[in-house]
């Protein structure tokens, strides 16, 4: 895709593989890096909606520099009326309302770590809650 460097267009494409299932969204930040949206993802049955669209931005710097954060539905409540919680916080991204999914990966590690793989930890961590 133009306008993104070697390694943001790699990320993209492990990501279109690993969800191959869903939509994958790709805006170039015109810094060589991309507003990624991959839409129909399960955040589970405790939500209100249980499949929503996940978004993230990654940087130029990648992959030396961690995906974070990552955002979703600005509508996402709990099924049984509590709080989001932790983590979690209503805000806007790149022009949208959203709710903010704050899961920063402080041992981030270029060599094993990837976009792809962050955003199946945050989904995980999303339905676990």
């Amino acid at each position: 895709m133009a306008g993104l460097t070697p390694e943001v267009e790699e990320a993209v494409a492990e990501l279109r593989a690993a969800f191959s299932q869903n939509e994958v969204e790709v805006e170039p930040d015109n810094a060589g890096g991309a507003y990624v949206l991959v839409r129909d993802l399960p955040l589970g049955d405790q939500y209100r909606p249980a499949r929503s669209w996940i978004g993230f931005q990654i940087t130029f710097q990648y992959p030396h520099a961690d995906v974070y954060p990552h955002f979703t539905d600005p509508t996402l409540a709990r099924t049984d009326n509590q709080a989001l919680g932790q983590g979690f916080a209503r805000t806007k991204w790149h022009g949208r309302d959203v709710t903010q999914i704050s899961r920063r990966s402080n041992q981030w590690n270029p060599a094993e770590d990837t976009a792809a793989i962050k955003l199946a930890k945050v989904l995980q961590w999303i339905v676990n809650q």
